[in-house]
């Protein structure tokens, strides 16, 4: 795997350009990084009309002017949709907490202020002072043509992969030891992982039509250090597998992420540390960790 943090397929990317927010393109397949300006778009009424496939993405690039790289990317999906994550989705992640692979997709869902963006700071709060582990994903950027906004509900796992429009990566970021508190007194763990900014995501979605996302490797990098190192081949669960699962719960839409579980190797972050997460041919997602001043 490269080390460059460029996708290997044209990508699509939010960033801020004078305040602001707008849609970008990279293309890095050639011997010259290319960056597209595609325009001050709103990405999930995109999303809504089935765009941003292979083909629209490079219909855009073919219209669009070029524009250096971004100083400061965005979250590839603004806050308001749902962030849903596997769990237990490696084998040896859950043996690693002494657990087995379940025999159903189980998720859960991280709240729409955990999500940040490559190159902002994972904050932990001043209050916390035990451990706060990394997690490695591939994310699913979910886009569909859904022209009465409906959604898609209870989908046949031989349909669920079309409702992805892309793909990128995920840091599910948690703090270990709450959730393992809370689970001891049979609390629902939602705190541990719902803390503000535990949840980067990006910076570029490539589109799910130019990339197979059944088996791509996944690393996890703190300081240069390989924590993490897998394939999405080892997941328990497919992306259609898992997408079927959920869509029987809650409507799934355009806009949606999905993060599809971590493998193993997590361990603790801290203060002052670098994680990269790189996924095959997505690039790399980079984020520092930092401590919350005291308050008062």
């Amino acid at each position: 795997m490269s080390c460059v943090g460029l996708p290997a397929r044209r990508a699509w990317f939010r960033c801020e350009r004078d305040g602001v927010a707008g849609l970008g393109a990279v293309d890095a397949t050639g011997d010259e990084v290319l960056w597209y300006d595609l325009g001050p778009l709103d990405v999930v009424r995109l999303l809504h009309e089935g765009a941003l496939g292979r083909e629209d993405l490079a219909a855009r690039i073919a219209s669009s002017s070029s524009m250096p790289p971004p100083e400061r990317f965005l979250s590839p999906v603004p806050r308001g949709g749902k962030l849903l994550c596997l769990a237990k989705n490696y084998v040896k992640h859950a043996r690693e907490f002494g657990a087995e692979a379940p025999r159903e997709p189980i998720f859960f869902a991280k709240l729409p202020d955990t999500l940040v963006a490559h190159g902002d700071d994972v904050v932990i709060p001043h209050w916390l002072d035990t451990r706060v582990d990394h997690e490695a994903e591939l994310g699913l950027v979910l886009g569909f043509a859904d022209p009465d906004r409906r959604g898609r509900r209870n989908l046949a796992a031989a349909d669920a992969g079309a409702i992805v429009a892309g793909l990128t990566i995920v840091n599910d970021v948690t703090a270990r030891k709450l959730q393992g508190q809370d689970r001891e007194q049979k609390y629902p763990w939602l705190r541990a992982k719902a803390i503000d900014t535990f949840c980067p995501a990006g910076p570029f979605v490539v589109p799910a039509d130019d990339l197979d996302g059944s088996d791509l490797r996944v690393v996890m990098r703190v300081n240069g250090e390989v924590r993490q190192d897998a394939r999405t081949s080892e997941m328990v669960f497919s992306i259609d597998e898992a997408l079927a699962a959920m869509s029987r719960v809650t409507t799934l839409r355009p806009g949606d992420l999905v993060a599809m579980g971590t493998p193993e190797g997590v361990s603790p972050v801290h203060p002052g540390d670098v994680m990269e997460v790189e996924v095959e041919g997505l690039g790399v997602l980079r984020n520092p960790v930092v401590k919350e001043p005291a308050a008062g």
